[in-house]
């Protein structure tokens, strides 16, 4: 009796940790939902606000700021004729209607003490420009720059953003209503502020496409590995509530300024909170569903299956947070912020792996091993309360039995494993010529990396898709040499104008060059009247390139102004737009040079204390190395012959490295850690084989998982996320299925014994100590413990 209510208070018990762990991660789900929703008004996508105080274009922009009595965000209106024909006098008077009727264009959304029109959002009234060739004209709306950044209105969009938008639909409307429809112009809304508006209906997809996306590739996958109709919605439910969590704490940080968001950190957080929750919850599930098959309680069988899982899990997120975290070092904000975003997201992840999916499993209680209908695993003969054993090694959603020991190093049998029995079977037969073949192939694949351009790229090339601001600059700079909307800003000493004028005149690209006075231009870039502006003994120069401020060649021409202005004026400082855009890129290879080495030695580290072996982690790391090596590679050949993308951004190769080196360590961990525990029952060349075998279904399908999420950032327009989607969904595969599947399982194979050293098990020769027998473990880690 007194057993029976032990039983039932305890079952009390589990149930009401069960519901209590539930409830908790619903309250997260519940305000962490919308935090998440919110993530795109946190969001910072200016160049300037990610580099450091100690770049000269931001020194620059401190002192320029005197010269002007207040910052403007331009946008730029350009009009030409539908038949490349002259403007007649009537199109040029409905452009002046137009100009005229800007300042009276609602700001969608707004109230109260919020601006309500463009004109409340400007700093002075439209100008209108016509072109010298007489074929289009040039509305010029001067924004103020600190007003355009906050969020008004219901939604919560920037002023600039609203603006962009009452511009374009104004401009849309009848020529009665103040608009161009029907005058036989065609519009295009484009400068800084329009560049800034489509980005952000760029990463507007974030929210909602990207995830849909990714979700409903992770739901396929997982319905085609369990086949079962529930698993996988349990699974998704699980990635969901841990984004839900993720997204609270960074909504947070983010708005306290603590970090800086920005849209590609954004993007990068969803796919990968949903990867690792789901690769996690797979590992974790199979392991469960291996002991549903060796006890009758599914309490006791969830138990076990938690313990045997938390250390390859734990080590696999500790690796990625690590890793990521290194990019602390960087120099600017946005990827110094990446990595405790991405943190912050494999927390997430690991959390509700390991306490919101048990829950959920076990929420049927004596009836929790449903969940896997049809194909339910019940127990082969043993009571919940017998004592534990290790249970068949099984770590996918399958059945199978234990792996029989091989009477000789070079054969496996797992039955329920028949094909990668037989993988590891070729591996261990022909272990040097697979490694050697694999190695190879890597290898000249990674032969083609120098011929990655990751120089930078203009802002016209960011997007994969036609904008409203990339036809509108095109059709800027064809009508409108010398006329830019953000100019090079150089502030020297007064001794020194005219030497700096001279300077950067004779700078090729450059084709004005204008010091700033008290009276303003009559458009950006043009000549203007009145006396030199002083301030404190300096003076501002505003430099007029041939290319459009935001296009890669105006930041050439930057490095070549600055070179030429310091040789004549070492004091001066060389600031702007483009000046912006070369010190981000500067900064970004300096982040190469620094953060890739410390990322590699930091993970060799963990390797060697993980598997308490220094050759063992060499190996694995230079196998991973040499696979993002080929996975860039390869890259570099489809960005440039196959989708002849313009070039890459510094950060696409940093971002990918971190990425893939961390991730793909993972699955060597998850293999490396399971050949470390059959090594000391059977030796290092038969362990590597039971290792592969057992484990080469739960980690592929894993891989292909994280392969498929990181693939869907490529349904954002946006250049460096479809080449980051690329380069990281690639690389996962060529891990997962090569480098973990025939690479390292043969060189260790070959290797032998050694692997292990300095450790006693490369000293033991591979004989099983004593004690201890050749016993089946844990797929992910080990015997229980």
């Amino acid at each position: 009796m007194l057993s029976m209510l032990s039983n039932r208070r305890s079952g009390f018990l589990r149930g009401l940790a069960i519901l209590a762990a539930i409830g908790v991660w619903l309250a997260i789900g519940a305000v962490g939902g919308q935090a998440q929703g919110n993530l795109s008004s946190v969001q910072t996508n200016d160049d300037a606000a990610f580099l450091p105080e100690s770049a000269e274009s931001t020194q620059a922009a401190e002192l320029g700021r005197e010269f002007t009595d207040s910052e403007t965000l331009p946008a730029l209106v350009v009009s030409e004729t539908a038949d490349g024909s002259a403007l007649t006098p009537e199109q040029l008077a409905d452009v002046q209607a137009f100009a005229d009727a800007i300042a009276d264009a609602p700001l969608e959304g707004t109230s109260g003490d919020e601006p309500r029109t463009v004109g409340d959002a400007s700093v002075a009234d439209p100008v209108v420009v016509p072109s010298e060739d007489g074929q289009a004209a040039l509305v010029v709306v001067s924004l103020d720059a600190a007003l355009a950044s906050e969020d008004v209105g219901a939604e919560e969009s920037s002023v600039s953003e609203l603006a962009i938008g009452a511009l374009r639909a104004l401009a849309a409307a009848d020529a009665a209503d103040g608009g161009l429809a029907g005058t036989g112009l065609d519009t295009w809304v484009t400068g800084p502020a329009g560049f800034v508006a489509d980005l952000v209906s760029a990463f507007g997809a974030i929210d909602t496409v990207l995830l849909l996306v990714a979700l409903g590739a992770v739901f396929v996958i997982l319905a085609l590995v369990y086949r079962s109709p529930v698993l996988p919605f349990v699974v998704i439910f699980t990635a969901v509530l841990a984004l839900c969590l993720a997204g609270l704490a960074v909504y947070h940080l983010a708005a306290g300024d603590v970090l800086t968001l920005n849209g590609q950190s954004q993007g990068i957080l969803s796919i990968l909170v949903v990867g690792a929750s789901v690769d996690y919850a797979l590992l974790l599930v199979a392991r469960y569903r291996e002991e549903l098959r060796a006890t009758v309680s599914p309490y006791t069988a969830m138990r076990r299956a938690v313990r045997a899982s938390i250390e390859p899990i734990a080590a696999s997120a500790g690796t990625v947070i690590v890793g990521l975290l290194c990019l602390l070092l960087s120099d600017l904000s946005s990827n110094r912020s990446l990595g405790p975003v991405a943190a912050i997201g494999i927390v997430a992840a690991f959390l509700s792996a390991l306490t919101l999916l048990p829950a959920l499993l076990l929420v049927g209680g004596r009836r929790a091993r449903w969940v896997f209908w049809p194909k339910v695993p019940h127990a082969l003969g043993r009571h919940s309360d017998a004592p534990e054993v290790p249970a068949p090694a099984d770590p996918v959603p399958g059945e199978g039995t234990p792996a029989t020991p091989a009477p000789d190093d070079t054969h496996v049998d797992v039955a329920g494993h028949g094909v990668w029995s037989r993988v590891a079977g070729f591996v261990g037969r022909h272990d040097r010529v697979v490694w050697i073949a694999t190695a190879v192939v890597l290898a000249g694949g990674a032969a083609f990396v120098p011929t990655l351009d990751a120089e930078g790229t203009g802002d016209s090339d960011v997007f994969l898709t036609q904008v409203d601001s990339v036809d509108g600059e095109e059709a800027l700079t064809s009508h409108f040499e010398g006329v830019s909307a953000q100019p090079v800003v150089v502030v020297a000493p007064e001794a020194a104008v005219d030497d700096v004028v001279e300077a950067a005149e004779g700078t090729a690209g450059v084709t004005a060059a204008t010091v700033v006075t008290d009276q303003p231009a009559a458009a950006p870039g043009q000549p203007a009247r009145g006396e030199v502006l002083v301030v404190d003994g300096q003076v501002r120069v505003d430099v007029t390139t041939a290319a459009p401020s935001d296009s890669q060649e105006a930041v050439e021409t930057v490095a070549d102004v600055r070179t030429a202005v310091h040789d004549v004026s070492p004091d001066a400082l060389v600031g702007g737009a483009a000046a912006e855009r070369l010190d981000t890129q500067l900064a970004g290879e300096r982040d190469l040079r620094t953060i890739v080495p410390v990322v590699l030695v930091v993970i060799l580290a963990i390797l060697m204390l993980l598997l308490r072996s220094v050759l063992a982690a060499v190996l694995l790391m230079a196998a991973n190395v040499l696979s993002f090596g080929f996975a860039l590679g390869v890259a570099a050949l489809v960005f440039n012959h196959v989708l002849d993308f313009p070039g890459a951004d510094p950060a696409v190769p940093l971002y990918a490295f971190c990425f893939l080196v961390a991730l793909g360590v993972d699955y060597s961990i998850f293999l490396m850690t399971r050949v470390r525990e059959e090594s000391l029952a059977v030796g290092t060349r038969r362990g590597v084989l039971r290792g592969l075998a057992v484990t080469g279904s739960v980690i592929t399908s894993a891989g292909v998982v994280l392969a498929a999420t990181f693939a869907a950032l490529g349904v954002i327009p946006l250049l460096f996320l479809a080449q980051l989607a690329f380069i990281v969904a690639f690389g996962v595969l060529v891990d997962t299925l090569v480098v973990r599947s025939l690479l390292v399982p043969a060189l260790v194979h070959d290797v032998g014994d050694r692997t292990w050293w300095p450790s006693r098990l490369a000293k033991a020769g591979g004989a099983p100590p004593e004690g201890r027998t050749a016993g089946p473990v844990s797929p992910l880690s080990g015997s229980h413990r």
